[in-house]
């Protein structure tokens, strides 16, 4: 497998993920998300949970995939090495998060249905999110998001700003991001139809009738999808479809578009030079950036935002009596 020294995240990132960050830094609230996101989330809390409910991979734990898992960290070079947990779901599912202690999820059902190397590849997608600051605008999508429909106006301010413009980028954000996570997993495994199985069984695989599945009618499934843009109305069915028609919007690309997307960079001369060795290899630029607190800050804050939260709580019951 080739290894990528020195590799910025801006040699393989997708332009549609560069400019769709841009627009949702742009718009009005993003700023004051990312103060309130600093001020009431801390990665600790989920990391405890993940520690006491799942397993954490390592050189005697999972070690088949510990060993996968390192290979594509050195390949990406990554540093430090982020934390891998096998969450038990028989769901083949796998997310990455956190910015001062990243970490991958995966779940058993991708160990049960994928073989080593599209697992390989579903690793590299992960640390693709991590290499390039991904995670800490999912957490604060995620985080904005759920807040402001779960408290409404009791958010400490944040019902106020989180507009359906700003979730909206958000979503167009987080789509476009799988596409670059995706360039890093073919950079990674250097087999394009092993990431375009690997999408192919995440989309509809079966371990007991793996058989029974073809990549190249999976291809001509997607070549037919991207056909359907020729009728104009398609095009608005597809746009509703990806934000709430079916009442929830996607955080991902249809996989058949994603199919499309990679098999044009396949043979991109950029894809040829990174796999040449001439890439980019200054540090990238283009996360947001988001301000560690230290353990005795969190403290204070956590003791400070329960108090708040207790105020909050008091006046809905005086309200309601």
């Amino acid at each position: 497998m080739p290894t990528y020294t020195g590799i910025s995240s801006e040699a393989f990132r997708h332009p549609l993920d560069r400019q769709a960050e841009q627009a949702l830094r742009n718009l009005p609230g993003f700023d004051l998300t990312a103060r309130k996101f600093v001020e009431f989330v801390y990665e600790r809390p989920q990391l405890v949970y993940l520690m006491g409910n799942t397993i954490q991979v390592g050189p005697r734990q999972y070690s088949t995939i510990y060993q996968i898992f390192r290979e594509c960290v050195r390949d990406l070079d990554i540093y430090p090495e982020p934390t891998l947990f096998v969450a038990q779901n028989p769901q083949a599912n796998s997310y990455a998060l956190g910015q001062e202690n990243p970490y991958i999820v995966i779940d058993t059902g991708i160990l049960d249905l994928l073989d080593e190397s599209e697992i390989r590849a579903v690793l590299a997608h992960e640390l693709g999110h991590i290499k390039c600051g991904h995670t800490i605008l999912i957490q604060m999508a995620m985080w904005a998001m759920s807040t402001a429909s779960a408290l409404g106006e009791f958010t400490f301010g944040i019902g106020n700003f989180v507009s359906g413009a700003l979730i909206y980028a958000f979503f167009e954000w987080r789509r476009k991001a799988e596409l670059t996570a995706d360039r890093a997993a073919l950079l990674v495994v250097d087999d394009l139809n092993t990431v375009l199985s690997s999408m192919m069984k995440l989309a509809g695989g079966s371990g007991k009738y793996a058989h029974e599945c073809s990549l190249p009618e999976f291809i001509k499934q997607s070549e037919n999808y991207q056909a359907l843009d020729q009728d104009g109305l398609n095009q608005v069915y597809k746009f509703l479809m990806y934000n709430g028609a079916q009442g929830m919007m996607l955080t991902h690309p249809f996989p058949v578009e994603r199919v499309q997307y990679l098999k044009q960079w396949a043979v991109s001369s950029e894809y040829q030079q990174i796999r040449q060795g001439n890439y980019q290899r200054s540090p990238a630029s283009g996360s947001v950036e988001v301000p560690v607190a230290t353990p005795e800050a969190e403290a204070e804050k956590l003791r400070r935002q329960i108090a708040e939260l207790q105020q909050q709580i008091n006046k809905m019951k005086r309200s309601e009596s």
